[in-house]
C-alpha cells in the first residue's frame, strides 16, 4: 500500500510538471510577439490576436496537468 501511495505521488507531481514548460513556452511566444510588433507596428492588431490564442491553447495543458494531479492525489488514493 505504501508503495503505490509513493507512485501516485510521484506521478502527481510530474503531471504538475506540464505547467513548467507551459509558462515557458507562453513567455517565449509573448517574447516573439513584442519582438513581431517592434518590426512591424501596423500588424499588431494580428499579432496580438494570435498570440492570444496561441497561449491559450497551451494554457490548456496546464490545466490538464493540474487535473491529473489533482485526480491521482484525491481519487486514486
Amino acid at each position: 500500500m505504501d508503495i503505490t501511495r509513493g507512485l501516485i505521488a510521484i506521478g502527481a507531481g510530474l503531471a504538475v510538471c506540464a505547467g513548467m514548460m507551459t509558462g515557458l513556452g507562453e513567455g517565449t511566444c509573448a517574447a516573439h510577439a513584442c519582438d513581431a510588433i517592434g518590426k512591424n507596428p501596423e500588424a499588431e492588431s494580428k499579432i496580438r490576436s494570435t498570440m492570444i490564442l496561441g497561449i491559450a491553447l497551451s494554457e490548456t495543458v496546464a490545466i490538464y496537468g493540474l487535473l491529473v494531479s489533482i485526480l491521482l492525489m484525491f481519487v486514486f488514493n
